[in-house]
């Protein structure tokens, strides 16, 4: 739902009270892992999901696979839960390199209160520089696309989106791409609907300029309450390993920058953040790094408001290589009890990724592995690529990218 989508940065938790230090890694907990669907080849399915799913309002999942489909290029799905507490899978869209269609969607999806999702394609469209495009049900449980944006490679668009879209208050759509802008190291997007219904403008917001301001942002966005963006570069910054940003709007229409924290990388701190970043409801970042911390595995960090207006950084984890410790994290979200979740892509007991949580105790985090993923002769699934989300009981879910029963990708759910 719109509505959703402008505060999903402060529904999640409750303050967070104590300065944060690497986690103790714990032993499993008791959890139990369900693989809800494996993905196959066979030309009517996805393949290789590496998106986040989203839930809509009678609980069916939806997401996106970068291969499969009918021209193999990628697809969106839909996952209904049946009787029996099994699940359903329907292809509503192949993606096609034809010139018109975007293809190879990387990001996770949205709703609005219609039903209509909206998401992006890296790759594609009439200027193959990707698409943002919107997914309408039809009569007889059918999907039709319409693609709103075709981007155009160059110094005045963005190209390339690989994160996915926010909506604000109003009902406009953000993004940002990897590529194009005025300096070709991506920029920050907005859509907005045409009075007539005919279609969305674009609006460059900002351009990142390759250097202390940042480049290449990887992660999707996220709106405070205020209607300031908040994300993260995988380069750029004082020493060229990244930054969180916000991104402010001012009364007579640009939209400034400030940088709230240059990653250093090396053992002190993190490097390369690819993911975007989450709130807490006490108003602190979270958010995750490919490279950097004491064992150069990357690293879970806090980054905390102070009264003059900057940002302090702590670590909740410093990611290792050795057992039972994953690495290459994903995304994290955030409970109501203020514990954080994620994945790794690789790592974990067999070696082919994990589910994580990580809770305060005493003062100091905790990392908990609550599934190891274990390919090899059990048809489990095999190096998730994206982050998770709840349902309302609290389950969790996601996806893996290889694996399952065909070694095409999963869908599964973890429940406490």
């Amino acid at each position: 739902m719109r509505s959703q989508n402008f505060c999903v940065g402060f529904t999640a938790s409750f303050a967070i009270l104590f300065v944060s230090i690497f986690a103790t890694v714990l032993p499993m907990a008791a959890q139990q892992e369900t693989l809800l669907y494996s993905f196959r080849d066979n030309n009517s399915d996805g393949t290789e999901p590496v998106a986040a799913l989203v839930f809509d309002a009678a609980g069916n999942l939806y997401g996106t696979t970068i291969s499969g489909g009918a021209y193999n290029y990628g697809s969106v799905y839909e996952l209904s839960p049946q009787s029996g507490g099994n699940w359903k899978e329907k292809l509503l869209h192949s993606f096609n390199s034809n010139g018109k269609d975007g293809f190879n969607p990387t990001a996770s999806l949205i709703l609005d209160a219609a039903g209509n999702l909206y998401g992006t394609t890296s790759l594609g469209g009439s200027h193959s520089g990707g698409t943002v495009f919107e997914l309408s049900p039809q009569p007889g449980d059918q999907f039709s696309e319409r693609i709103l944006h075709n981007f155009t490679p160059g110094l005045t668009d963005g190209s390339n989106p690989i994160a996915g879209l926010v909506f604000d208050a109003a009902g406009n759509l953000y993004g940002d791409t990897v590529a194009g802008g005025a300096h070709n190291n991506g920029v920050v997007f907005e859509l907005i609907p045409v009075s007539s219904g005919r279609g969305w403008s674009e609006r460059l917001i900002h351009a990142f300029d390759g250097r202390g301001g940042g480049a290449i942002p990887f992660g999707t966005l996220v709106f405070d309450f205020a209607g300031n963006l908040y994300g993260t570069t995988q380069d750029g910054g004082i020493q060229n390993n990244g930054i969180v940003f916000e991104l402010s709007p001012t009364a007579s229409g640009p939209w400034t920058e400030t940088v709230l924290h240059s990653f250093t990388g090396g053992p002190t701190d993190g490097s390369a953040p690819e993911a975007g970043v989450v709130f807490d409801s006490a108003g602190n970042l979270y958010g995750t790094t490919y490279g950097g911390g004491t064992f150069e595995y990357g690293t879970v960090f806090k980054l905390s408001p102070n009264g003059d207006g900057s940002w302090s950084e702590s670590f909740v984890h410093y990611f290792d290589s050795i057992a039972p410790d994953g690495y290459l994290v994903n995304s994290v979200i955030v409970d109501a009890s203020g514990n954080l979740y994620t994945t790794t892509a690789e790592g974990g007991k067999y070696s082919y990724g994990t589910v994580l949580e990580f809770s305060l105790g005493g003062g100091s985090w905790n990392e908990i592995t609550l599934h190891s993923f274990n390919y090899a002769g059990t048809n489990d699934g095999d190096t998730p690529k994206s982050g998770l989300i709840f349902d309302a009981a609290g389950n969790l879910y996601g996806t893996t990218q290889h694996g399952g029963r065909y070694n095409e990708g999963t869908v599964f759910k973890v429940t406490p």
